[in-house]
């Protein structure tokens, strides 16, 4: 899809990937309606930007309050007219911890802003990107969707959930005008950490010696918007997601083991 004057919502976007992304489409001629939970994050991005009037619109919302989320198109589409593409970005990770450490309100809350945010913006911007001549639902899995990572089992669970949706959307639209992509992060140099309020200990420890190669956030942005433009089905960001997208299809236990001898200092 061509996102020239195309009207785009971005969640997330009041930092890491989902702020490059922001910024990517506007640079590309697109309109954006950014959503993010942070008001001051949304207003740095809009700082960042400097669009003409117009073309960015922000919008402090919950993804999980889904009352507020299925009245959200009609305020999009009162501003800018329409709505051509979703792109979910919007996610948090889990405490570092083993599941049987893990509390059952530290896994719904994960649940809640990963999958059900994802749920709950597609199914309230569907009915309308629907009837558009051509759209796009772009949705951010993560290599932990389709690999398991000791310390992130929730996290891990809501991005394979995210995955088998994202993928199962795109089963259902063949035939129609809608083009459904599913995003799959390695290692990004983003905040996610501290906006999820989460602390991990140990992972200087991970991340020295070992010169851990990260994309970063404005890379990872362009990839995404890509993908949006060229309708693809799968998009994995990072040598780390290439690899691991591999090795965890043909060794899947060999994989497993793999992360977790990686991962074993950050569980003490």
């Amino acid at each position: 899809m061509d996102v020239k004057d195309k009207v785009i919502v971005v969640t997330g976007g009041g930092n890491g990937m989902g702020r490059e992304v922001v910024l990517g489409l506007l640079a590309r001629g697109a309109r954006v309606a950014a959503v993010d939970l942070s008001e001051a994050g949304l207003a740095e991005t809009a700082e960042l930007a400097k669009a003409p009037e117009g073309r960015l619109t922000t919008h402090a919302l919950d993804v999980t309050d889904r009352k507020a989320v299925l009245a959200f198109p009609a305020a999009v589409i009162k501003i800018h007219g329409q709505v051509d593409g979703l792109v979910n970005v919007a996610g948090i990770i889990q405490k570092f911890v083993k599941i049987a450490e893990l509390s059952f309100e530290e896994i719904e809350r994960v649940m809640n802003v990963n999958f059900w945010g994802v749920v709950n913006m597609t199914k309230a911007f569907l009915p309308h990107l629907l009837e558009r001549p051509a759209a796009s639902v772009v949705n951010v899995s993560s290599m932990g969707g389709f690999l398991p990572v000791p310390g992130q089992a929730t996290y891990g669970a809501s991005k394979a959930a995210v995955k088998l949706f994202t993928e199962a959307l795109y089963a259902e639209s063949q035939g129609t005008n809608l083009a459904v992509t599913v995003v799959f992060p390695g290692g990004v140099g983003t905040n996610i950490t501290a906006n999820s309020g989460v602390d991990i200990p140990n992972l200087g420890d991970v991340e020295q010696g070992k010169a851990r190669k990260v994309v970063s956030p404005a890379d990872a942005g362009r990839q995404i918007i890509e993908g949006l433009e060229k309708g693809s089905y799968r998009v994995l960001i990072g040598s780390d997601a290439k690899a691991m997208d591999k090795l965890s299809r043909l060794m899947p236990r060999r994989a497993t083991e793999l992360i977790a001898k990686q991962m074993k200092s950050l569980l003490g």
